[in-house]
């Protein structure tokens, strides 16, 4: 059974597939067309299918249009309520459905061979809810697991909460548009100055420099209604801040009103969030939740749910955005047609190259570079040497996180490496970086949070001691949202974390993505090339071929072999 799953509605266009029950390939089109999130979610982009992404998942399973037995497009048009009944003021939206509604006959045009028979519409929070709840480690066992997704919007409801039983989905509860704390966090976002349906974590980030001395009275616009749903409508946010044109800086010395609006939000956001995992909780049950949808992005909320709801275990879908439900899309279809499914353990399930492809991208570039023996040695010596390092192996994670395959790495224990980074990726200083830490000294750092934490989806505590040793990844808060890294994920990083405590004495690495602002994150190596050549980087790794800055100012000679021994 050979399942494609493709999201294309509003933002983060995905392809995703699904083989005999595993998840063969997943990659956001932005990727490939290294246009940020793909597109707007606007109705008139509702035509342009994720036809690179598309291509390279057919080009991981070896397969052709025509091989394909069924194609899941995340959205099904069937749904949706007038523009005067959605109550958002879109009056557009028909558009973006008509669009939809000809899914099958665009997909057939976009991969000639295909039967526009296959294509099935699922719809968007059932693909969010698959996306979490069937690729879930707990899935696969007799117990199952809840799901619960919220994101800004789907056809006419903002969220889903349910359970999963085998392959099949058991809706409890839904909210109905206008209601949507996706949008809620979208509209503040767009207040503060910033691009609503892109950098709403901005707004998580700069609420740590706050206080929600605005809570209270925000909890008239935002609550749960005891029933699985929730009331939760925009306000007229120039009651607390004024609004931030585009690009106008946010200044945390003497501007409070604003990161005070922002962590008043982020308040009622998690007590509305914890409220529906409990209320789920009391109808399930169940042990473990699973989460999906844009709102599940927000790492700091995750954390209070772990930590307040009942449910023993929180998974969060690493991809839960909305470039997620084009795994998901496929992975309801494989289940609703008997297949018995492989789930998700690892987010790397993009692109790679091997080691010889690696080293002719630097042969062509005509870059010297060395092939060492020892590579996490040699790495760990620029890093203990405050040199940062453009990290490219393996294959590309699925979704927003660098979880040690397209990473930015740097001392954890100089405090100015906190500016440094952000200078170089060129964004915000208020911005935090993360750090990556072996799972099994993790939680002799960080508390208050869950272990193992492989997506960085979480934030953890970092303990007293610890916080003058590692300030680069000390949030302005006290807390950091770490990546536990382990052998059988990410061996490579694993070795240079031994090798870079050996040296420092600190089982820590700052860790962010391989970009630089308003850019898509590094996918093939003519990307790392590029970035290299432009941001002050001083050693690039490509695979287990090294490039130092003081070669890649001096290019070889042409015909040189460039494969320096260790």
């Amino acid at each position: 059974m050979r399942v494609l799953g493709v999201n294309a509605v509003f933002h983060d266009p995905a392809a995703a597939l699904v083989v005999d029950g595993e998840v063969v390939f997943a990659a956001e089109e932005e990727r490939f067309s290294r246009r940020k999130h793909g597109k707007r979610p606007v109705p008139y982009s509702t035509w342009e299918l994720p036809e690179l992404a598309i291509k390279h998942a057919l080009a991981a399973g070896g397969l052709r249009p025509e091989d394909l037995d069924l194609v899941g497009y995340s959205y099904d048009p069937s749904l949706v309520l007038p523009s005067s009944e959605l109550d958002l003021g879109d009056p557009d939206d028909a558009i973006r459905t008509r669009y939809a509604e000809r899914a099958a006959e665009a997909l057939a045009t976009a991969l000639p061979g295909l039967d526009p028979a296959k294509v099935r519409h699922v719809p968007h929070h059932v693909a969010h809810a698959a996306s979490a709840g069937l690729a879930s480690p707990e899935a696969a066992r007799e117990g199952g697991c809840s799901v619960l997704t919220v994101d800004g919007r789907g056809e006419a409801v903002s969220s889903l909460a349910g359970r999963y039983r085998g392959g099949s989905l058991e809706v409890l509860a839904s909210q109905r548009l206008p209601h949507s704390l996706g949008l809620l966090y979208e509209s503040l976002t767009a207040h503060l100055g910033f691009l609503h349906s892109s950098d709403e974590y901005k707004v998580m980030a700069l609420a740590s420099y706050g206080k929600p001395r605005f809570a209270d009275e925000l909890a008239e616009f935002v609550h749960a209604t005891g029933d699985g749903g929730f009331v939760a409508q925009a306000p007229d946010w120039s009651r607390w801040a004024p609004r931030l044109l585009d690009g106008e800086q946010w200044d945390p010395r003497r501007d409070t009103d604003h990161a005070d609006l922002a962590a008043s939000v982020q308040e009622v956001l998690e007590r509305t969030l914890v409220d529906l995992a409990t209320w789920l909780h009391g109808r399930t049950g169940d042990r473990v939740l699973a989460m999906a949808g844009g709102t599940a992005l927000n790492c700091v909320a995750n954390s209070r749910i772990w930590r307040e709801s009942p449910f023993e275990e929180v998974f969060v879908q690493p991809a839960a955005g909305d470039s997620g439900t084009a795994l998901g899309a496929a992975l309801q279809l494989a289940a609703d047609a008997g297949e018995a499914l492989v789930p998700m353990h690892d987010a790397a399930l993009g692109r790679s190259w091997s080691d010889e492809e690696l080293a002719q991208w630097l042969r062509s570039a005509r870059l010297p570079f060395t092939t060492p023996e020892d590579l996490a040695g040699e790495v760990a010596d620029v890093l203990a040497a405050d040199g940062v390092v453009a990290w490219f192996d393996g294959r590309a994670e699925f979704g927003p996180r660098a979880l040690g395959h397209r990473s930015l790495m740097a001392h954890p224990g100089r405090e100015e490496n906190l500016e440094r980074l952000n200078d170089v990726k060129g964004r915000e200083q208020f911005r935090p970086v993360a750090p990556m830490v072996l799972s099994e000294r993790a939680p002799e750092i960080f508390s208050d949070g869950p272990f193992p934490s492989p997506y960085m989806l979480f934030v953890h505590e970092v303990a007293p001691q610890w916080r003058e040793r590692i300030p680069a990844v000390t949030h302005v808060d006290g807390t950091a949202r770490i990546q536990t890294i382990d052998d059988e994920r990410t061996p490579k990083v694993a070795a240079l974390l031994r090798a870079f405590e050996e040296r420092t004495g600190l089982p820590v690495v700052v860790n962010t993505s391989l970009n630089t602002a308003g850019r898509p994150m590094v996918d093939d190596p003519r990307d790392a090339l590029e970035l290299f050549g432009s941001a002050p980087v001083d050693l690039l790794v490509l695979g287990p071929h090294l490039v130092r800055r003081s070669t890649f100012a001096a290019p070889a000679a042409p015909g040189a072999s460039g494969t320096g021994g260790a």
